[in-house]
């Protein structure tokens, strides 16, 4: 059975694709300048027995510069929603008034920034190592084609192939570099 190129290029181009939507995702909770809601994506409640999302319970919204406000549907769950932010790790003391609770984020100090810009730096080369891997799959079932006894393919088509999954990487490196420098000039804007 010969290799399909075709193929094998839209399943790279899949998961390369799917390693920047995961970058994408790291960076919405990594705090910026502006308030986000995407910042209490990671927090987790205890609510009803089980470990709930927050965006499950309750609802995120921005409520003025500096300001985020939680929204508890179930009066119940106030203060697990509550726990849930304190706990979370964010640097964050939430203020309860009733069914709504408040989240003031402390304006970042430079050396604050300076960290949120080198953990940015850290996923963007994860990512890339997981482009990397992604290329290595691609030029090993290249070269397996070359091999494969039944079907193989020339020496020029493995080239040729192996300089497309060459040029599909540095694409998507290049994308990833761009997307770190728009999210430092993010974080350092003041």
């Amino acid at each position: 059975m010969p290799i399909d190129l075709a193929g094998l290029k839209e399943d790279l181009t899949r998961r390369m694709d799917g390693a920047i939507e995961t970058l994408k995702k790291e960076y919405q909770g990594l705090r910026a300048g502006r308030p986000s809601p995407a910042l209490l994506e990671t927090v987790r409640v205890d609510a009803y027995g089980n470990n709930t999302p927050l965006n499950q319970v309750a609802s995120v919204a921005v409520a003025g510069p500096g300001l985020l406000q939680v929204q508890v549907w179930d009066k119940s769950l106030v203060k697990a929603v509550e726990a849930g932010i304190r706990e979370a790790q964010l640097g964050l003391n939430p203020q309860t008034e009733g069914q709504v609770i408040r989240v003031p984020l402390p304006p970042l100090t430079e050396e604050r920034r300076n960290d949120l810009v080198k953990a940015a730096s850290k996923y963007a080369e994860s990512t890339k190592i997981a482009i990397r891997g992604v290329r290595r799959d691609g030029m090993e079932q290249t070269k397996n084609a070359e091999k494969d006894k039944k079907a193989p393919i020339s020496k020029d088509e493995a080239k040729d192939w192996t300089d497309a999954v060459q040029k599909l990487t540095d694409q998507y490196i290049k994308q990833i570099d761009g997307i770190f420098t728009d999210k430092e000039k993010d974080i350092k804007t003041v």
